[in-house]
């Protein structure tokens, strides 16, 4: 999944932005109230994370322009403010939930796990195919019963795969919702990835993702289509 991290803090930003890769997340990141609008607009992102006191354009503003767009998408605010108006001003501009500084940062994790199952009820449904179940809850993948070790990104490419069963994604598509936009497109950073992924997860039977040539990849079982 794909985030956006609104934040001026120099020091914050960038830690935030580390922890959350090594969850697995995509995650871009401006420290500029308004280029924060302009990103929130005009790209898809699962979740942005919005800090209310921003340079040039605050996060109020950049909250009401998203919402004024048609945008929905989840919007946790951190605020270093303590006031309730405060808070109640930024809920009722459209922000999903609230995190007051200073945080741990498990508490925002927690918090943005949250939004996403609330975003998106079926992400804690099991999928899978061809003897093959991934569980959203616990990262875990099993084969035939038997657990499969998967790196971030491989977990990522195979959710991403098996929520769009049926489909042909292709590697822009899987670059775009996988890495963040420091992601280098002339690399074949996605064929190897999608290899390694193949080869712990095929060889414990008939092959689940196809190359579909020209086009990308897709998942797809003898036991469904």
């Amino acid at each position: 999944m794909r985030l956006l991290i609104i934040e001026d803090d120099e020091k914050l930003a960038p830690l935030l932005a580390r922890g959350l890769r090594e969850e697995g997340f995509a995650v871009d990141v401006t420290g500029d109230g308004e280029d924060g609008a302009f990103r929130a607009i005009e790209y898809d992102y699962d979740l942005i994370v919005l800090d209310g006191m921003l340079p040039v354009m605050d996060g109020l503003e950049v909250l009401e322009r998203l919402r004024a767009k048609g945008r929905r998408t989840p919007v946790l605010m951190l605020t270093a403010r303590g006031a309730v108006q405060d808070r109640v001003r930024g809920l009722n501009a459209g922000a999903d939930d609230y995190l007051r500084k200073p945080f741990e940062f498990e508490e925002l994790l927690a918090r943005i796990h949250a939004l996403l199952r609330r975003a998106a009820p079926e992400s804690d449904v099991c999928l899978g195919g061809g003897g093959l179940v991934l569980d959203p809850r616990t990262r875990e993948v099993t084969r035939d019963g038997e657990r499969i070790e998967l790196t971030a990104k491989e977990f990522a490419i195979l959710e991403y795969l098996l929520r769009h069963r049926g489909r042909v994604i292709s590697r822009t598509r899987l670059s775009e919702h996988v890495w963040d936009e420091n992601f280098d497109a002339t690399s074949n950073v996605v064929d190897v990835t999608v290899y390694r992924l193949r080869e712990k997860i095929d060889r414990r039977g008939p092959p689940l993702v196809h190359t579909v040539r020209g086009a990308g990849y897709t998942f797809r079982s003898a036991d469904r289509p």
